[in-house]
């Protein structure tokens, strides 16, 4: 995609983790712009006119219970590396997962948490609990499965046992038709959303879409299908 800073990047992998290795690297998201990393920022922006133009579509698949307001995202499917919340929290409360699609592919990722249009962005940073396994680990998350999911933080602790943790994601993941949310416990309201990625594995990188207060008004999961928030394929927006 276009609009990557321009770096040095080396890609190789170690078993089941894809390393990605950019200088200069910077862990604070004050220190990137977000519009620089991703050119898709903007789609937010769109009419349902524009976004029926550039072969945008958006649907609301569910809405997501964050009793914490600690937000992971990850491949479900990727154990024995943690699975960290993002370093920014929202208000406890449920919220809209929209997925936004083209080319037949899960383009985007989106809770949103209020009205309106973001002012500004953020690069969404994980919470840093132990030294990194790669430099870019607090920048994005790895997709080694095909397959991503947003939850809560009180959901990774929710089984006592961690492999019937794991058991329970990977039941829910394998029984995907492209994206679905499932509560693993009766009567609890606490859930998951998994969806398909994009072109499929990956490092994918978050943003918060900010209000003028600076609280968030969107998460979004870019996975690289939109190229300047347009989803025609050799069409696209200069």
């Amino acid at each position: 995609m276009s609009g990557w800073p321009d770096t040095l990047r080396r890609w190789f992998r170690r078993g089941r983790v894809w390393l990605f290795y950019d200088r200069p690297m910077v862990a604070s998201p004050a220190d990137w712009d977000a519009s620089e990393v991703s050119s898709n920022l903007g789609v937010f922006a769109l009419s349902e006119a524009e976004m029926a133009e550039r072969k945008i579509t958006a649907t609301t698949i569910g809405e997501l219970e964050l009793p914490t307001g600690e937000i992971v995202a990850c491949d479900p499917l990727i154990t024995g590396l943690g699975r960290p919340a993002f370093s920014r929290k929202v208000k406890p409360g449920r919220y809209p997962v929209m997925l936004l699609q083209a080319q037949g592919r899960i383009a985007a990722a989106v809770l949103r948490f209020g009205t309106g249009l973001p002012v500004s962005w953020e690069l969404a940073t994980f919470a840093r609990d132990r030294p990194p396994v790669y430099e870019s680990e607090f920048l994005e998350f790895i997709v080694d499965d095909a397959v991503a999911s947003f939850m809560d933080k009180s959901l990774l602790t929710l089984m006592t046992d961690q492999e019937e943790l794991d058991d329970y994601l990977a039941d829910v993941a394998w029984s995907l038709d492209r994206f679905g949310m499932d509560s693993p416990m009766e009567g609890n309201p606490l859930n998951v959303a998994m969806f398909d990625t994009g072109f499929g594995d990956g490092g994918y990188k978050s943003f918060w879409g900010l209000d003028a207060t600076g609280e968030p008004l969107v998460l979004m999961t870019d996975f690289e299908v939109l190229e300047n928030a347009d989803g025609r394929e050799g069409d696209r927006a200069s």
